[in-house]
């Protein structure tokens, strides 16, 4: 499968930003979703999951849980982040993963997920 991230940009602290991950190739319906992110000079760090289906179980990260939220289209192929209240601290190139057969207990863990897009920056200014 094949994931193309989207929809990052400049914005001011406190505005909002929707990304997007589209997956081309096959079927996201079996996949299990993440959004990942990291700042300039930072190990990459997870930020939010979401299980298989449409309104599937979620989970957050403790700096983001009540400000963003993720979101998936298995009709459209698509995962979503809604970010709003951003924070200077949130300024990282974002990054969509998928895995089929990540257990929801090792979600938050970037080694165990086999497909990554291509990453989109996000630059929240003070």
């Amino acid at each position: 499968v094949q994931l193309q991230a989207s929809g990052g940009g400049m914005v001011q602290a406190g505005g909002s930003l929707r990304l997007s991950c589209a997956a081309s190739g096959r079927s996201l319906r079996s996949y299990r979703m993440a959004w990942f992110r990291q700042a300039p000079g930072k190990e990459r760090e997870f930020v939010a999951a979401i299980d298989r289906s449409n309104g599937g179980n979620t989970i957050y990260a403790d700096s983001v849980k009540g400000r963003f939220t993720i979101s998936r289209d298995n009709t459209e192929n698509t995962v979503y982040l809604q970010m709003n209240s951003l924070k200077p601290e949130d300024t990282a190139v974002y990054y969509c993963a998928a895995d089929r057969n990540v257990i929801w207990s090792m979600i938050g863990a970037e080694g165990q997920y086999d497909y990554w897009g291509q990453g989109t920056l996000v630059t929240v200014s003070s």
